[in-house]
């Protein structure tokens, strides 16, 4: 009989083993499997993030170099409307160009002022009141209601202070953008330096 209890015993210790060991198996495996999907999930999801700040980036820049292009355009014919108003020579058309230019700069930094970083949203900001403040004195000269200060030499002086401040937005905006040169050497946002108001007149600036 002793033997027979013991014979059972072996029986049962051995069949518990055996489904103890496949019930350890699939949760190992299970464990393995979750392990496994944990990390593709982690994966997929950085490389989601990677993609989502890639495209942040692309908008960033071309958001910032559509800025940069509307300001140079929107200074130019700023400028060339100034020396017309000296000359007496203002026509509609020559209006027209600085109304068409003022609509593209407020376009563009309407749509900067979506996606810029904070430093760059500042820069942004001050320059629209700037640019329409220079805008609103050429008016007023034009218009024979001139500020005290607002005289064509004062009005110089203004382009002058708007070229400093452009060039602290676009450092703002390359340090936003981490740009450097690229492999050509060239900048990846627009010229080093915007051209200095010329001496000669509206015929000068064009050409720059």
């Amino acid at each position: 009989m002793g033997s027979a209890l013991i014979g059972l015993a072996a029986a049962v210790v051995g069949v518990t083993g055996t489904l103890l060991a496949s019930v350890l198996s699939q949760r190992l495996l299970a464990r393995v499997q979750s392990e496994q999907f944990d990390r593709q999930q982690q994966s997929a999801e950085a490389q989601w993030r990677r993609e989502q700040q890639v495209a942040e980036l692309g908008r960033r820049r071309e958001g910032y170099m559509q800025v940069n292009a509307s300001f140079r355009r929107y200074r130019t014919h700023l400028m060339d409307f100034l020396w017309t108003v000296r000359k007496g020579a203002v026509t509609p058309e020559a209006r027209e160009r600085v109304e068409e230019a003022r609509r593209d700069h407020h376009s563009a930094f309407a749509e900067a002022q979506l996606i810029a970083s904070t430093v760059v949203l500042a820069e942004l900001d001050g320059m629209t009141a700037a640019l329409s403040e220079v805008y609103r004195r050429v008016m007023s000269l034009e218009e024979g209601t001139p500020d005290p200060d607002g005289s064509f030499e004062g009005l110089r002086t203004d382009f002058d202070r708007l070229w400093e401040r452009w060039e602290r937005m676009r450092a703002e905006m390359r340090a936003d953008l981490g740009a450097g040169n690229d492999p050509d050497g060239q900048q990846l946002i627009g010229p080093r330096r915007l051209p200095p108001l010329p001496p000669d007149g509206p015929e000068t600036a064009q050409a720059a």
